[in-house]
């Protein structure tokens, strides 16, 4: 087989069969993809050039079927990595050093109410109690505990803004390593 041979060979498979892999194409992957899938398969093709069988329109759509194939299982892998991508960024956003000075914050702020208060508080927020059943637990009417319930909240959340005050005037202390710069 001389050099020109191939070239020939191909381009007269190319010209023969290009639109028929074009709609078998466009009817699996969209038109979006069409054209990159008949790339593809001719680029398949012109490797594969030798193993081209004598009728070699089911072939190609073939090797179109399988391309498809392989570019929707590359859309899935992006999709599912640019979504595992997006959680991780999410989770950067909600930063871990917030979360705990949100809970120091909030132990702080409960530690300064009263026992009355931190019990109301903790029996429902932490013991997952109804008002009804917390009330049987305090010894209260459950109409009694409602009204206890919102005067703690009340008072959490004065204790919460004080806490926050206090934190945003309060010097950062540098450590004694930065004094020896």
């Amino acid at each position: 087989m001389t050099h020109a041979e191939p070239d020939e060979r191909f381009t007269a498979l190319y010209h023969a069969h290009h639109r028929q892999v074009y709609a078998y194409a466009v009817s699996r992957a969209g038109r979006k993809l069409a054209d990159d899938v008949v790339g593809d398969t001719f680029l398949v093709a012109w490797r594969r050039l030798a193993d081209v069988p004598a009728p070699p329109l089911p072939w190609l759509l073939g090797v179109a079927r399988n391309v498809s194939r392989e570019r929707f299982r590359d859309d899935i892998r992006h999709a599912s990595l640019a979504a595992e991508l997006r959680a991780w960024v999410v989770e950067a956003d909600a930063d871990i050093a917030d979360g705990v000075a949100e809970r120091a914050a909030m132990l702080a702020a409960l530690a300064g109410l009263g026992e009355d208060d931190r019990e109301t508080l903790t029996l429902t927020a932490w013991q997952g109690l109804s008002a009804k059943d917390a009330a049987r637990v305090v010894g209260c009417s459950t109409a009694t505990f409602f009204v206890r319930l919102h005067r703690a909240r009340k008072r959490l959340e004065q204790a919460m803004s004080d806490v926050a005050t206090v934190d945003r005037h309060r010097p950062v202390p540098i450590p004694e390593q930065e004094y020896a710069r």
